[in-house]
Formats: structure tokens, sequence, C-alpha cells
């Protein structure tokens, strides 16, 4: 199996949670430690080996496209690529319009998640598998979780309310070409549907896992990540992003 050297981040969403933070720009562009997560996650994977990405994006587009020009980013080819329908989808129609990118071998990640670079390499190097899931598992899991249900390294069901768990994913997946393929057309056959719009990509995730035996998990248990969604989450990320700096530092 190839390795991975291409990634699609989804950042077209506002981030009305994190107001008035948001008000004129998009989460993936709120600053941690001197950096914006946008920042932050390419870098990380440019140290994982990525050298192209697509960022999908939406609210003040603008502000997005002028922060990837500002960038100095060696070795990697950052485009953008622009859904005008943000405000009335969710992120599955959002996988739609990118699904011309999402051929071969590729990682798909959310435009809220902070990671550090060990997660992208482990996820790159994971054994072959059509579809792979990065997991975490804790103590306790909240509504808000993305809850994972696996049996061994297969996930059998993925969702926030999903009954059965024992895991969390971070939302952070690779692909292989025969798993894009899948994943591509089924996204394109849910947006068919009355409720397509509404949907979540990871509810196809859910569908592929429950119809086909080809989703895998990889476990980061033990690596740093978090999520941007409410201002309670921003003095753990502001803490995460100034231990990457601080290593930065120390290196």
């Amino acid at each position: 199996m190839a390795h991975p050297t291409k990634a699609i981040i989804l950042s077209a969403g506002q981030g009305k949670r994190l107001s008035p933070l948001t008000d004129t720009r998009p989460k993936c562009l709120v600053e941690l430690s001197g950096r914006t997560v946008l920042h932050w996650q390419l870098r990380h994977l440019g140290q994982a080996g990525i050298t192209e990405v697509v960022v999908v994006t939406g609210f003040a587009a603008d502000t997005v496209e002028r922060e990837i020009a500002g960038l100095d980013l060696p070795g990697m080819t950052v485009r953008t690529l622009f859904n005008p329908f943000f405000g009335l989808t969710d992120n599955l129609a959002t996988c739609w319009l990118a699904r011309h990118e999402m051929v071969g071998d590729f990682l798909l990640l959310n435009g809220d998640t902070l990671f550090e670079p060990a997660i992208a390499e482990r996820l790159i190097s994971a054994p072959p598998a059509r579809i792979t899931v990065t997991i975490d598992r804790k103590a306790g899991y909240d509504a808000d979780d993305m809850k994972v249900a696996t049996d061994g390294l297969s996930l059998r069901a993925i969702g926030k309310t999903i009954e059965t768990f024992d895991a969390e994913s971070i939302g952070f997946l690779r692909f292989d070409p025969e798993g894009a393929t899948l994943f591509t057309g089924i996204v394109e056959a849910a947006l068919r549907t009355p409720e397509g719009l509404k949907r979540w990509y990871l509810s196809v995730i859910n569908q592929i896992a429950q119809d086909h035996d080809v989703v895998r998990v990889q476990s980061i248990q033990g690596l740093d990540w978090a999520e941007m969604d409410f201002p309670e989450d921003l003095p753990r990320n502001r803490e995460l992003a100034a231990s990457w700096v601080a290593e930065r530092v120390e290196a």
C-alpha cells in the first residue's frame, strides 16, 4: 500500500458555538500560541510527510485564503476549494463537493482537529485497509463525542448516539483508492435522498461499516489531540499549542 501524501481538510463551517471568536472568521483561524488551528494542522501534516493539501472553505473563505497565502510551508502545496452552500448543509455535502479530490490514497480531517505529528504518522503507517479511522479511548464519554464501537481492529459503528461503544473518533481518517471509490459513491447516493443535505459524512462511514467489513481503526492512545468546539476548549487547546512551541524551541 502506498503511503498517502495528500490530505483534505473540511473547514467550510463557521463554528458558531465559539462566538464571538468566530463572528468574522471560521474556527480554523482561531489563534493558539501564535499560530492558527489551520497553521498547526498544515505544519504537523507536513512533518508527517504530507505534501499536498486541499482545504475546503465556506464561511469567510477569503480570510482562509489570505492565511494560506501568508504561510511559509516548504515542500507543501495547499489549495482551496470553496463550498458556496456551507450555510445550508452539513459536512456530507462538503465531501460531495470535494469528491473529485478523493482519489487514490489520502487523509481526511476536520478543520477543528488539533493533533501532534505522531498522530498523522501513525495513521499514515497503519496496516493496509480500505478506510482507517483514528480512535482514542477514555474513562467516560459525553453527548458531543463521536462514539465508536470496535471489534478488534474492525469498526462496527460510529455516531454520537450509538448505544454500545468503546472508543471515540477524533475526526481523522485514511482512505485507499478502493475505499475512496466506495465512500464517494455512497456520498453521491446519500445526497440524492431528502435527508442528505443534513447528514454528517461519518454517517456514511457508519453505513459502510454496517454493509461492508472494510473499515478499520487505528488507536492513537497516549498521543495529544484536541477539538475546537466550545469556549471551554480554549484553555486546554492553548496549553497544547504552547507545548508544541516549547518543543520546537528545545529542539
